[in-house]
């Protein structure tokens, strides 16, 4: 049998100890909810540096960034990466 938990009135859970250990899950840690056939996933979000390579797509040719450009490139990707996490999510809702 699996691990039991509840949901309280505002939609909120506590992952229990056994599965934070497991998961190796501290305060903060950030997870995904993967939902597929009616069954929902927890997937700890624990990304490294090399994961992130090509994430901004090739350099230009030949012309440098400035820590702001690069700044702004980095959130544009995070901004859209979020927007298809919730895209997906209310599909999977709908």
């Amino acid at each position: 049998m699996g691990i039991i938990g509840s949901v309280t009135s505002k939609g909120q859970t506590t992952i229990p100890k056994e599965v934070r250990d497991k998961l190796g899950l501290d305060q903060g840690s950030r997870i995904e909810w993967l939902i597929e056939d009616g069954k929902a996933t927890i997937v700890p979000r624990k990304l490294r540096a090399v994961d992130l390579a090509g994430i901004l797509g090739p350099p230009p040719s030949g012309k440098s960034l400035t820590v702001d450009e690069m700044d702004d490139a980095i959130m544009d990707a995070v901004v859209e990466d979020d927007e298809r996490i919730m895209r997906e999510w209310r599909e999977g809702i709908e």
